[in-house]
């Protein structure tokens, strides 16, 4: 499972999952929606492909491709190789609409939240050193600091990146 960011007020003008389950029409065949609005479909090597829009704004998809006996049985098919590559095309023009963003673009939006992750797990590692190591803090002061550090641990749980205000006050308040 995969969760993009998405241009912002993309999925409003797009229309919610339904109009994402409109545009998955486009790209994918067999497309099926639920009545929450998510859709699943296929095309070629996407076995199954399942998607919708979440409520933080974020596009979440589910992809099974072929593997094995079966990827290989359809690449040396005739046209096994073409329609390999038209799936993988279809699939990323899906995502430049889905996502308002260009490929490029959606792995530098991954780079940037896997670094504001990063950046809030090192601070809950370094304000657990430094209540360790220093006796000099109040209880106050370390009460507080686990209530802001179970919240970030709550936040990267649920797999929303903590933002970096968030991150400052913790590091301000040790």
């Amino acid at each position: 499972m995969e969760r993009f960011e998405v241009k912002r007020g993309l999925i409003k003008s797009i229309g919610n999952n339904a109009g994402l389950a409109k545009l998955a029409t486009e790209h994918f065949n067999d497309v099926e929606v639920t009545a929450d609005g998510v859709f699943s479909a296929s095309f070629g090597i996407l076995v199954s492909v399942t998607a919708e829009y979440t409520t933080d704004g974020k596009l979440q998809v589910d992809v099974e491709q072929m593997k094995g006996d079966a990827l290989s049985d359809l690449l040396e098919s005739d046209g096994g190789r073409e329609q390999a590559m038209q799936s993988r095309s279809r699939w990323s023009t899906f995502l430049d609409k889905a996502t308002g963003y260009t490929g490029k673009q959606r792995g530098d939006k991954a780079k940037e939240q896997a670094k504001k992750f990063s950046k809030a797990r090192s601070a809950i590692k370094m304000a657990h050193k430094s209540m360790e190591m220093s006796s000099s803090f109040s209880q106050e002061t370390i009460d507080k600091a686990h209530e802001m550090i179970a919240e970030l641990e709550n936040m990267i749980e649920a797999g929303n990146a903590p933002s970096e205000g968030k991150v400052k006050k913790l590091n301000d308040l040790l």
